[in-house]
């Protein structure tokens, strides 16, 4: 089959590789001139299948309510007169009971572990570099409280089959020296040393290298436009090149994933995604004292911070701002980053040389993407992956290819049925 895949960010990549690899024809449609340039471009870095516990959980709503005017806020909503916000919001205080916070964890610590699993078979096979490193991931926290409220995420976890283990205070300074220099704030950890982090930018571009070699092709700089229906469902993409030229693609099957903008293409089908972008930053450091510089990568859970090492980069990201698809940079946001980060290194780092960087992240309510058949024929999905679109693309990417295939995946996952509504499929042997 000629299958045409929309976006090339990581999820686009993995998705046009898996298919590729299945023996499709494939070809990329993507408005920027090269792959990995939005959202995949400077994420936090990490492969976290520990980065499990949604937002939407029962200690959100109060902490919400208490962020909503702070400038700086780890989850800041700007309320907007936007029905597809509040439609997100008022999903999301559904996504926060303890019943759904607990599935919506087994879900993403699913996908996570199968993932990472895929990320690593494919560097080997492809001998990928991307700047990563293997040294697990490290949750801190500076909270009694939030600590405490992590044991219980942890446990399901646990069960899921995630490697996490709880430390102490002078546990998480053996596993990284650099937290000495704030070893007065820590009150404890968890350790995921099966975790990974690396280039997500580096990992994108080298893999789609890689597919263009396979037989991909690739259509950059033109914009989607819509998508048409035929007497098989969705059978062209409508698209307008960089000099404006409108013009159509046909294909047997096309894979919707362009994020944040996913939405508004699968609504013109009368296809519902409850996805609003999460504008997110990151803040991207030199090496300027290795001395003094983490090497593991780490999390701050208190402050929804992720903090990975990229070669001779510091790299530093977190937070999520519901505020429309704006992707200006709020140097309030950008320099709380940076503060927090002086005071729990402060010989690290003076601040010079940072890049600041934002990009819309595609957030559901319950941290589920969509992956699967959408109701109109022909039309498949893989989007919606918020903050874990790094962790999740390989998985993403393999399980779309398999479904698309006409094959039930090797995983244990809440896919999409026709109707976009979840629907638990039994794991079958990879």
């Amino acid at each position: 089959m000629h299958v045409i895949v929309l976006g090339a960010g990581v999820t686009g990549i993995t998705t046009a590789w898996y298919l590729r690899a299945a023996g499709h024809e494939v070809t990329v449609l993507e408005r920027q001139p090269a792959a990995g340039l939005e959202t995949s471009y400077a994420n936090g870095g990490q492969i976290s299948v520990s980065h499990a516990e949604p937002w939407a959980n029962p200690g959100a709503p109060l902490k919400v309510l208490k962020w909503l005017m702070k400038e700086d806020a780890p989850l800041l909503f700007r309320l907007r007169a936007d029905a597809a916000q509040w439609r997100w919001g008022l999903q999301f205080l559904r996504e926060c009971t303890p019943g759904r916070t607990a599935h919506n964890i087994r879900n993403i610590v699913s996908l996570g572990l199968y993932s990472r699993a895929k990320l690593q078979s494919l560097r080997q096979e492809l001998g990928l570099q991307y700047d990563q490193r293997s040294q697990g991931i490290l949750h801190f926290y500076t909270s009694e409280a939030e600590f405490e409220a992590a044991q219980e995420p942890a446990r399901i976890m646990r069960e899921q089959g995630c490697e996490l283990d709880m430390k102490t205070p002078d546990d998480c300074v053996a596993i990284e020296p650099a937290l000495a220099q704030c070893r007065g704030k820590i009150v404890g950890g968890s350790m995921t040393p099966s975790d990974e982090s690396g280039d997500a930018h580096a990992f994108t571009q080298a893999l789609a290298a890689r597919c263009a070699a396979a037989g991909v092709r690739f259509e950059y700089e033109t914009r989607i436009l819509g998508l048409e229906q035929g007497r098989q469902g969705v059978e062209r993409v409508i698209v307008a090149n960089a000099a404006g030229v409108v013009s159509r693609r046909s294909a047997d099957r096309i894979v919707l994933c362009m994020g944040s903008f996913s939405r508004q293409l699968a609504r013109e089908l009368g296809v519902s995604l409850n996805i609003y972008p999460a504008k997110g930053y990151s803040v991207t450091l030199p090496v300027i004292a290795p001395a003094h510089s983490y090497q593991v990568s780490l999390t701050d859970d208190e402050y929804k911070l992720v903090f990975s090492r990229l070669g001779d980069r510091l790299r530093i990201a977190g937070t999520a701002e519901l505020n429309g698809y704006s992707t200006e940079l709020n140097l309030v946001r950008c320099e709380a980053i940076v503060r927090r980060t002086r005071e729990l290194f402060p010989h690290m780092t003076d601040g010079q040389g940072a890049q600041y960087w934002t990009g819309l992240r595609p957030a559901t309510p319950s941290n589920l993407p969509y992956i699967g058949a959408s109701k109109v024929a022909g039309l498949y999905l893989n989007t919606g992956h918020g903050t874990l679109g790094w962790t999740h693309a390989c998985g993403s990417g393999a399980a779309i290819a398999d479904i698309v295939s006409g094959r039930q995946p090797a995983l244990d996952y809440a896919f999409t049925a026709a109707t976009c509504r979840p629907r638990q499929l039994q794991a079958v042997a990879a």
